[in-house]
């Protein structure tokens, strides 16, 4: 009998979202799974068009608002699956996804192998998503590929990994901490557990961008201590496995490339960027804004350029979801006639 796999979906205010997500997930071409859904306490219809779908293969869970990591703790307590696969309530796997990663499974001699795919960004049309490959997209050893995460300042997509029963209970759950890069901060344990990981590329992930409040950082203090933490956190993970120069470099310009988010507004976690860069044997410089602010930082300050610069970067996304927006409409009118 083949191995269950368990797709684990957290959710919150997702309600224009979730049903292209579950639908994704029952569409998989791997027959054994099992799809949970935990709802976080929307306020919206998001837990009502998930019970849309609950069946035999599909179980809806509900619980009171208590953050994204608690969600995928309470799922993964609720799952019987031999692997999980983790699903945003915004993102797609495309219909092969995890039988391309399963049957890669059948020929690793190992339960801590960690599985890897590609992933492509959308806003609306899926299907025009391009796949673009980054120095992440092949096998690597669990330091290598940290190392690379941060010297070339890369993402890696949640629903890219399928993930071992076995390496999920060896990581520990997720951290109710972090509001903010409790993703990031999993699957650094998850990484560093595992025996290497092994990069499917015919596996497809697609990563909705634009919409999901979670991810976004703004101007909350909360957010912004979370996202310390977890880097804070995951500095340590990998410093333990390893502390050569390399690492302390890559370290190094980890914090470089985030220090801009926290300056000038939390000079006080600024200082703490610099005491661990110091740690680190390195130091940090004040961060430079591009220069189609640096003349709105010199008459109004770092405060007024950061706000101009986040309200030109929404403006411009606004624009994008409306163009593609209406796209999509099109293509979808002209497919239907």
């Amino acid at each position: 009998m083949r191995d269950l796999v368990s797709i684990l979906i957290p959710a919150y205010n997702a309600q224009q979202w979730i049903g292209d997500t579950i639908e994704s997930a029952l569409s998989q071409t791997w027959e054994r799974k099992e799809i949970i859904v935990v709802d976080d306490g929307s306020t919206d219809q998001t837990l009502a068009v998930a019970r849309q779908f609950a069946s035999r293969d599909v179980a809806v869970l509900a619980q009171s608002n208590q953050g994204a990591a608690a969600a995928r703790n309470r799922a993964f307590s609720a799952c019987q699956g031999d692997w999980v696969q983790w699903l945003d309530a915004d993102d797609l796997l495309a219909p092969d996804k995890i039988e391309r990663q399963a049957e890669a499974l059948e020929r690793c001699d190992s339960k801590r192998t960690l599985l890897s795919s590609a992933w492509a960004p959308f806003i609306y049309r899926f299907f025009r998503a391009n796949f673009i490959p980054t120095p992440l997209w092949c096998d690597l050893s669990p330091v290598e590929w940290l190392v690379r995460k941060w010297e070339h300042n890369l993402f890696m997509q949640p629903a890219t990994w399928l993930v071992s029963r076995e390496l999920t209970e060896a990581a520990g759950p997720w951290d109710t901490r972090l509001s903010l890069d409790d993703d990031g901060e999993y699957f650094c344990r998850v990484i560093l557990a595992s025996d290497g990981i092994r990069f499917i590329p015919e596996g497809r992930t697609f990563y909705r961008k634009g919409f999901a409040s979670l991810s976004r950082m703004g101007r909350s203090n909360r957010k912004l201590e979370s996202q310390f933490l977890s880097m804070q956190l995951q500095v340590d993970y990998l410093r333990s496995r390893e502390d050569s120069s390399r690492v302390r470099a890559a370290c190094l310009t980890y914090l470089r490339n985030w220090l801009i988010s926290f300056y000038p507004e939390r000079l006080d976690l600024v200082k703490q960027f610099e005491e661990l860069a110091a740690e680190l044997g390195g130091q940090l410089e004040a961060p430079r804004l591009s220069w189609k602010y640096a003349w709105i930082q010199k008459v109004f300050g770092w405060s007024s350029a950061k706000r101009t610069a986040s309200c030109y970067n929404e403006g411009k996304l606004a624009v994008l979801r409306f163009w593609d927006k209406a796209l999509f409409d099109w293509e979808r009118r002209k497919s239907e006639l």
